[in-house]
C-alpha cells in the first residue's frame, strides 16, 4: 500500500507535464483537478467524522488555513513550477521535504538538530544542486523560476506539517486531509472563477478532462488512502521510508512517458537526495 501509495503520487507531475502539451495554463489546470476531486474529499471528510463531535470554532480556522496553506497554495505553486522545469527534478526538489520540517521546527521551537542528520540535509540539497545545475544547461528558459516555485512549494507544505500535529491529534489524519482538501478545491474553484472567463474551462482539449480525471483519482484521492491505510499496518516511520521509490518511479515514467533525458548527471543527482535523506531518517529515529 505505501509503495503504491508513493508511485501514485509520484504521477502527479507526469499527468500535469502530459497536459501542459494541450496548451492549458495552471489556473485552469488545478481546478480541473480540484474539482473532479471535490466529491471524494467530502466523502473522506464525512466517513472520518461519523461519531466525531463537531468542529468547534478555533478547529474551523485551523482547518482554512491549513487548507489554504498546505493545499491549496503549495498545490497552485507546484502546477505552476512544472511549466519551466522536468518532472523528475520536480520530484526531487518536493523530496526534500522532511529536511524543511526539521529547518522549520529549529527555527520556530529551537528543537535539536543532530550531526548525522545535517550531514544527511548536506547530501541531499547537493544532489538537488547538481540536477538544477543539469537542467539550466539543457532545458534552459525559466528553469531558474521553475524551481523557485516548486521550492517554495515544498516550503509551505513543510510550514502545513509542522503546524498540523494538533489538529491531527485532535481530529484524526483522515479527517483533518478531507477536510483541509476540501478548504483548497474551493480555493482552487474561486481563483479560476476569478481570473478567468468561466467558457476557459469548456474549451480544453478532451485529454485535459481525462488527465484531470485521472489525476484527481489515480495520484491524487486514492494514495492518500493507501498511504493512511499503511500507516495504520506498519507505522509512519516505515511507510515514510518507502517513499524513497517517489523520485525513481517518476524519473523513470518522466524518461518513458514524457521522453525528459536520464544522464548521469541526474542518476548521481537522485542518488545523492535519496542517500541523504536515507541518513537523514535514520538519524532522525535514533
Amino acid at each position: 500500500m505505501a509503495v503504491t501509495g508513493a508511485i501514485c503520487f509520484s504521477g502527479k507531475a507526469i499527468i500535469v507535464k502530459l497536459a501542459y502539451r494541450h496548451g492549458v495554463d495552471a489556473v485552469t489546470l488545478i481546478m480541473l483537478r480540484m474539482l473532479f476531486a471535490l466529491p471524494l474529499f467530502l466523502a473522506m471528510a464525512w466517513w472520518a467524522s461519523r461519531g466525531q463531535p463537531p468542529l468547534r470554532g478555533r478547529e474551523w480556522a485551523g482547518v482554512v488555513g491549513l487548507g489554504f496553506l498546505g493545499y491549496y497554495l503549495s498545490s497552485f505553486l507546484d502546477f505552476a513550477g512544472l511549466q519551466y522545469v522536468t518532472a523528475s527534478f520536480e520530484r526531487l526538489v518536493l523530496y526534500l521535504n522532511p529536511t524543511l520540517v526539521l529547518l522549520l521546527g529549529w527555527l520556530l521551537y529551537r528543537k535539536q538538530v543532530r550531526r548525522l542528520q545535517v550531514l544527511g540535509m548536506a547530501i541531499s540539497y547537493s544532489g538537488v544542486l547538481l540536477v538544477f545545475g543539469h537542467e539550466i544547461g539543457t532545458v534552459g528558459g525559466n528553469v531558474v523560476l521553475g524551481a523557485t516555485l516548486v521550492f517554495a512549494s515544498a516550503v509551505t507544505y513543510a510550514i502545513y506539517l509542522v503546524y498540523s500535529g494538533q489538529l491531527v491529534q485532535r481530529l484524526g489524519s483522515l479527517r483533518l486531509v478531507g477536510l483541509a482538501s476540501t478548504v483548497a478545491c474551493v480555493c482552487c474553484i474561486v481563483q479560476f472563477v476569478v481570473l478567468r472567463p468561466l467558457d476557459t474551462a469548456l474549451a480544453v482539449a478532451p485529454e485535459v478532462i481525462w488527465l484531470s480525471v485521472l489525476n484527481a483519482t489515480l495520484c491524487t484521492a486514492v494514495p492518500v488512502l493507501l498511504v493512511m491505510m499503511a500507516i495504520e499496518r506498519i507505522g509512519p516511520a516505515l511507510s515514510a521510508q518507502t517513499g524513497m521509490v517517489g523520485p525513481l518511479s517518476t524519473i523513470l515514467m518522466g524518461v518513458l512517458l514524457l521522453g525528459e533525458p536520464f544522464t548521469g548527471w541526474v542518476a548521481a543527482g537522485t542518488a545523492l537526495v535519496i542517500a541523504g535523506i536515507y541518513v537523514f531518517t535514520r538519524a532522525a529515529q535514533r
